[in-house]
């Protein structure tokens, strides 16, 4: 092993000779011993020229040898782990780049020209490439490093300034689009295989374009150059910053999952970004917004996750700007999320995954279950329950439909067959099925192949099928007559209503829609006298009617004294797999006694939003846990009376006049005067909006310096 010496030779390991290898042309007996006075000469005059420098280790890494010309502390780093004196360039060019030595050592293979300089020794400037082979004992046990160093310095510099020109950004010298896209990739690799999480967070600069337009493209960049400065200092060694491009940046965070500590710094991020700048002798003043997505629960792979912390950067600039977003599935781009689950969908057909579920339909005078709706049920591997109202509409789409609609009228058909003949089967169809060619031939398979008696079959279609070419849908319908299965219009009264269809069309049955039902036990509601309409046009037409969505006895009251005879609802049942109503059936269990609450009350969903409650001209934060089209849960308010008035204001200029119908301390149940309605999207939604420039009117002349207060706005849609 080499020992350090006081002059710049070196001794030979353990006091033993070195054989230098002869020539190779030369017989083996010819060889001769070098003497160790002249190999002691030729390595001193190899470190005195500068050519690079020894080095040595043992098994534990601590530095037992290093040439005095390599540093000028040289003597004093003998005994220290190497690995604390020598580090690798972060940010180099090469395959070794961001590798410590520490890791090169560990796997005790050679090292081949790694780039390193002296701990410390940025000043100094130098670079040197460093190699080395491991060393193995008598006893065949690692011994340690035996190396060598050469000084790369010009080469180096030269290959990291072109580094730089490839992978930073010239303007700021952060990390440009190529570098970040590269990190990304390799960290979440890393870390998918570690099971680590990795933030990211997306911004934008507010009004830059106005400072870019008003001062000029210097000042401009001037800007762009200290928001830079700014975020080094709020980010430091927490993550890497990148430009993308314009005024778009990007932060990774590698191991930070903690929704706290992403919305402080991106908290810490908008407030240091948004203080006024000095920019030649001119007040520049901008803003910006956040959004922030987390691998791997909004994304997996790069393309996932940028994806995501863009859509939340979107709803943060969307959102009033200055603000961060964190993703959530609710902000998913549509598109990309049908196309996913559409996929799923097929796979899950073709393994079988899907179930039909049956809900009973009840006759109202004695109980007893006349039929059976089939209801399509998916049970997602990974995301659970799928409800029916997102997966059949992308399979309409995607004339995914036809095949799914099939196999419904199989299974339907095959499990009905085992029923009572007293009981029948219904099944739901789509337009787009229904428009298909061999449909017909379909249902006709379907029924051949189960052996069901045809009238015991009942097809439900909706308004809509008649949106087709009429010749065709006749020729269709008598199609179907001719098998003798029975056809009941679906949702009536909801879609593209006609009553001169009904004179042609050959309907056995028509339901009324469950929104009738919904709010015909409530006062002023003209729900009542609908579904009264509906059961005599029925009557008069020789039809049945089913009426859906019976979920309360004073719901299954009304729709009694009105006339109903068949009933369909969760006071009866619930909709129930095959081996449910298998189980019922063969007991010859076909009366269901009604079961629920007395008075019907609107679904309630479970929700933690924050809102601002307002009574009379103060405003007051609290947070909304339960929504319905009809009323909210509210925590946070205390010693609120029954029957107090108040406005809840959900945001966005939503406005709701409400009454105080329950009080237990902090906890109160409003009641809302005019119900909420869907937004499409599966939320609910006020009917009408203040429009935002009476909102500013009205809050800009609160006192800026006093509490916020409510300054008295007509709430549309309220009495």
């Amino acid at each position: 092993m080499f020992r350090s010496l006081g002059r710049g030779g070196a001794a030979d390991a353990d006091g033993g000779e070195c054989a230098v290898a002869a020539d190779a042309g030369a017989p083996e007996e010819s060889s001769a011993q070098v003497d160790p006075a002249s190999r002691l000469a030729v390595l001193d005059a190899f470190e005195q020229a500068g050519f690079g420098w020894l080095w040595a280790t043992d098994a534990e890494g601590r530095l037992t040898y290093v040439s005095l010309s390599a540093h000028t502390k040289a003597a004093g780093m003998i005994g220290r782990p190497i690995a604390t004196l020598i580090e690798t360039d972060r940010d180099g060019p090469g395959e070794s780049a961001g590798r410590p030595l520490s890791f090169q050592l560990s796997k005790r293979g050679r090292i081949n020209d790694l780039v390193v300089r002296f701990s410390g020794d940025e000043r100094d400037g130098r670079w040197w490439s460093l190699s080395g082979q491991p060393s193995v004992s008598p006893d065949g046990s690692f011994a340690g490093y035996r190396g060598f160093a050469r000084d790369v310095t010009q080469e180096y510099t030269r290959k990291r300034e072109d580094s730089r020109a490839a992978e930073f950004d010239s303007l700021t010298w952060l990390y440009n689009r190529h570098r970040m896209t590269r990190r990304l990739d390799a960290i979440l690799a890393a870390f998918r295989q570690a099971n680590r999480c990795c933030g990211l967070m997306m911004l934008d600069l507010d009004k830059f374009k106005h400072v870019n337009d008003t001062m000029g493209h210097p000042a401009g960049d001037e800007l762009l150059r200290q928001v830079a400065e700014r975020l080094r200092k709020v980010v430091g060694e927490r993550g890497e910053i990148g430009r993308l491009g314009g005024d778009e940046f990007q932060i990774i965070l590698p191991d930070i999952d903690d929704r706290g500590r992403l919305g402080e710094l991106a908290a810490k991020v908008i407030q240091i970004v948004s203080q006024p700048y000095a920019i030649e002798g001119k007040r520049a003043v901008i803003g910006t917004s956040v959004g922030i997505a987390v691998a791997p629960h909004d994304g997996e792979d790069r393309e996932g996750l940028v994806s995501s912390a863009d859509l939340a950067l979107y709803a943060a600039k969307h959102g009033g700007r200055g603000q961060f977003r964190f993703f959530s599935t609710e902000l998913k781009d549509e598109a990309q999320e049908r196309t996913i689950l559409n996929q799923d969908l097929r796979e899950a057909l073709a393994r079988d995954e899907l179930e039909l579920h049956y809900q009973p339909v009840v006759r109202i005078e004695d109980n007893i279950v006349v039929g059976f709706e089939a209801l399509m049920r998916w049970n997602h591997t990974e995301r659970g329950p799928i409800p029916p109202s997102l997966f059949i509409p992308i399979a309409e789409e995607s004339n995914l439909i036809v095949p799914l609609g099939e196999w419904a009228l199989r299974k339907a058909c095959e499990d009905a067959a085992a029923w009572p003949d007293s009981v029948r089967v219904a099944v739901n169809v789509s337009p787009v099925q229904f428009g298909v060619a061999g449909f017909v031939t379909s249902v006709a398979t379907a029924v051949a192949q189960s052996g069901i008696d045809p009238e015991r079959l009942e097809l439900e279609l909706t308004e809509t099928v008649f949106m087709r070419d009429s010749e065709a849908v006749e020729e269709t319908f008598s199609a179907l007559k001719a098998l003798g299965v029975r056809l009941a219009l679906d949702d009536f009264g909801t879609g593209y209503s006609s009553l001169s269809y009904l004179r042609s069309a050959p309907f056995d049955k028509l339901k009324v829609d469950r929104s009738f039902v919904e709010t015909c036990a409530a006062k002023d509601q003209n729900s009542a006298k609908i579904i009264s309409a509906v059961l005599g046009l029925a009557d008069a037409l020789g039809m049945e009617t089913t009426v859906e969505g019976v979920e309360a006895f004073d719901q299954l009251e009304v729709v009694r004294e009105r006339g109903a005879k068949l009933v369909q609802g969760h006071i009866f049942a619930h909709a129930m797999p095959h081996a449910e109503v298998a189980e019922r059936l063969a007991d010859s269990n076909l009366r269901i006694e009604p079961n629920g609450p007395m008075r019907h009350r609107p679904e309630r969903r479970a929700v933690f939003r924050r809102v601002v409650v307002v009574h009379e001209d103060h405003r007051y934060e609290a947070v909304m846990r339960d929504l319905s089209r009809t009323g909210a849960r509210i925590d946070g308010l205390l010693g609120v009376p029954v029957g107090t008035s108040l406005v809840i204001d959900l945001g966005g200029g939503q406005l709701v006049v409400s009454m105080v119908v329950r009080s237990d301390e902090a906890v109160i149940g409003v009641e809302f005067e005019t119900p909420l309605t869907s937004d499409g999207a599966g939320g609910l939604c006020t009917r009408h909006r203040v429009p935002p420039s009476t909102l500013a009117a009205a809050t800009a002349t609160a006192a800026p310096q006093s509490k916020p207060r409510f300054i008295q706005v007509a709430v549309p849609g309220s009495r």
